[in-house]
């Protein structure tokens, strides 16, 4: 039974490495594994639509009326998903995953009743790049870097893989380089995959090749297989 056993981990062996030089390590990856499971498919890419408003953010409400001068008040959202005003004291607003515009007609509704034909305007508050909230989206790093984890996206849109790979404190020694993953959701939820190669960006200065992210991107480094 033992040499039987031996016999045949071996010929897997042999199989598996046969599959390896001839289709090469790249091949042999989707081979023996699904795509799903190159990636934790609970942390893979949700689909992202624009900037919503979430616990931890700072809004900055302007309020006012043709006779009434305009006053300007910072709010944090509050663990609820809910913002306090002045004159709503009684009435916390919940606005959790409400875009700017939904919530400044829902401040308009609400004011109504103490001011008449109420102006009023909601940006987005400063936010701390490590310790704050982005409203513009998260992209989540994984794998072989530093520190692993959501990175927030800044309001001008223009994060990279290897912006997003020194924020998460650059790859660790035994990181594949030339083939990370890059996972995006699309409106209708399809899922696709994007391969950046490093050495190709930064030996043969690539640029092109240096992917713009999206909020809700996930980027995986996976390790080097030798």
């Amino acid at each position: 039974m033992g040499k039987l056993y031996t016999s045949f981990t071996c010929r897997s062996l042999l199989l598996a490495i046969a599959c390896f030089c001839a289709c090469g390590c790249e091949s042999f990856l989707e081979a023996f594994f699904k795509p799903e499971e190159l990636i934790d498919v609970d942390a893979a890419a949700k689909y992202w639509d624009g900037p919503r408003i979430g616990p931890g953010m700072l809004l900055i409400v302007q309020v006012g009326s043709a006779t009434l001068e305009p006053k300007e008040m910072q709010v944090m959202v509050d663990q609820k998903g809910e913002i306090t005003l002045p004159y709503l004291l009684q009435k916390p607003v919940a606005c959790d995953g409400l875009g700017l515009e939904d919530i400044k007609q829902l401040l308009v509704d609400e004011y109504s009743v103490y001011i008449r034909q109420p102006q009023i305007s909601v940006t987005f508050g400063p936010y701390d790049q490590k310790s704050g909230v982005s409203p513009w989206g998260t992209v989540k790093v994984m794998g072989e870097v530093a520190q692993p984890g959501p990175i927030n996206m800044p309001a001008t849109m223009d994060m990279t893989v290897t912006k997003v790979l020194q924020v998460a404190g650059g790859v660790k020694p035994f990181a594949d380089k030339s083939r990370i993953l890059v996972t995006r959701c699309d409106k209708d939820g399809r899922r696709s995959r994007i391969r950046v190669d490093l050495r190709e960006i930064g030996e043969d200065g690539r640029f092109d090749k240096d992917v713009v992210l999206k909020a809700g991107d996930v980027v995986y480094v996976p390790e080097t297989w030798y």
